[in-house]
């Protein structure tokens, strides 16, 4: 069976996906491929001046009408269908205003992303040589993120873009801190509480940087001598640590056990259950995400779904559940940089998540006939379409990858749109 097929827009019916021959300024719909819903889209499709479209037959509820069965039914009024195209057009050109300011939040969030990574650069840069002034420039950075957290409305939780080459320590820092913060919030934590899991998260793996890179890049499995290595690396951020006399002591075990498990059976001393505090175990859940995200040489990684998932079903006697529940649930089934098939049968990616309206994702939506700077950025909600299924990056048509472009390695920040 043909998998689509050029049909005359007379033989068009309801439950025809079809793809418009058509640029995408030069008619009213969202999309220049949809599945028709209504009889005056039908008449409108008529109205572009076209004799054909191309229907997607695999896509489509029904066949198109055979020549025979070509309906001579009165069409709509010149009236009416002047009606709906100027309602269409005004809701197209809402929606690209929308989509507008949504760039524009997203370029202001990368922005306060990038100046965030380029304070977590200098941080660490300094920690060796001048460690008061990397400690007290660590606090500004996360007091200035927890205001934020905790005094704006209608959160929104972006996806950011690509690590830079060598840069990854910074953005998987920052995410964990990130992720942390917010999931303390989510727990109710109070704001002292929130501050310091955000330092220990910052501060987590980068006595990683005494590890030669050569270990930490290895392609193939480690020795044992080298894996005992990596295995010290919070031992080394302690030490590290303990040139500054500024950093707050409830923030070094988060640190030192953050690689620990309630079974017993992490590292570097093998503690359990009650030998590890809420901080300790919020730290080691969050890590644990953001490394099956992106692993180092040693792992393959996980999209972020199928890194929820994982964390839910492999790690029960592990991890604290209750933590990895509130992330779940604060993330959303479909966190952003999951690349998704919408029941349109179009592919899409999450953009953003609003953590009050979790099954409303953004998400960016490929289509041909699209530009890609002005790509559709849609609520799922609005448009009434659904996620179909997450895919890997790796299952997308070449062209629809470059389209997309989907993240190599997911990182979350987020803005709000008002203050308390």
């Amino acid at each position: 069976m043909k998998k689509s097929s050029k049909v005359s827009v007379q033989q068009l019916q309801l439950g025809n996906f079809v793809r418009l021959p058509v640029a995408w300024k030069d008619h009213p719909f969202l999309f220049s491929s949809f599945s028709i819903k209504q009889t005056a889209q039908i008449e409108l499709i008529k109205n572009l001046g076209i004799e054909y479209v191309i229907v997607d037959l695999e896509r489509s509820e029904t066949p198109p009408l055979s020549t025979a069965d070509i309906s001579t039914s009165s069409p709509s009024t010149h009236a009416e269908l002047h009606e709906l195209k100027a309602h269409m057009d005004h809701y197209k050109a809402e929606q690209i205003d929308v989509q507008k300011k949504l760039r524009r939040d997203l370029q202001k969030t990368e922005q306060n992303f990038t100046r965030s990574i380029a304070m977590m650069r200098g941080v660490i840069a300094k920690l060796r040589n001048r460690p008061l002034n990397a400690v007290n420039e660590a606090k500004e950075l996360i007091h200035s993120v927890v205001e934020e957290l905790l005094t704006s409305d209608n959160l929104v939780l972006h996806l950011m873009g690509d690590a830079k080459q060598d840069e990854g320590i910074y953005y998987h820092s920052l995410n964990v801190a990130i992720l942390a913060m917010l999931l303390g919030k989510e727990m109710e934590w109070d704001r002292s509480e929130i501050e310091i899991i955000g330092l220990s998260a910052l501060f987590h793996d980068v006595g990683k940087l005494k590890i030669p890179p050569q270990i930490l890049k290895k392609a193939s499995p480690w020795t044992t001598p080298e894996r005992n290595l990596v295995k010290q690396h919070p031992i080394f951020t302690i030490e590290l640590l303990k040139l500054a006399d500024n950093f707050p002591t409830a923030a070094l075990p988060p640190i030192l056990h953050h690689h620990e498990f309630i079974d017993g059976s992490g590292y570097p001393k093998g503690l359990k259950g009650e030998q590890l505090d809420k901080m300790v175990q919020l730290l080691a859940v969050v890590n644990e995400y953001d490394s099956l995200c992106y692993p180092t040489s040693q792992g393959k990684a996980r999209m972020p779904y199928a890194a929820l998932g994982y964390l839910y079903k492999q790690y029960k006697t592990k991890l604290n559940q209750e933590y990895i529940g509130k992330m779940i649930k604060m993330l959303g089934i479909y966190p952003p940089g999951s690349v998704v098939e919408l029941s349109s049968g179009q592919y899409a990616m999450v953009m953003s998540v609003n953590l009050e309206k979790l099954l409303c994702p953004k998400i960016l939506v490929y289509d041909a006939l699209v530009p890609k700077e002005q790509a559709p950025i849609i609520d799922l909600e609005v448009e009434g379409l659904r996620i179909v299924r997450c895919l890997p990056p790796a299952a997308l048509p070449e062209k629809v990858h470059e389209y997309l472009n989907p993240r190599e390695r997911v990182s979350y920040y987020f803005g709000g749109v008002g203050r308390r």
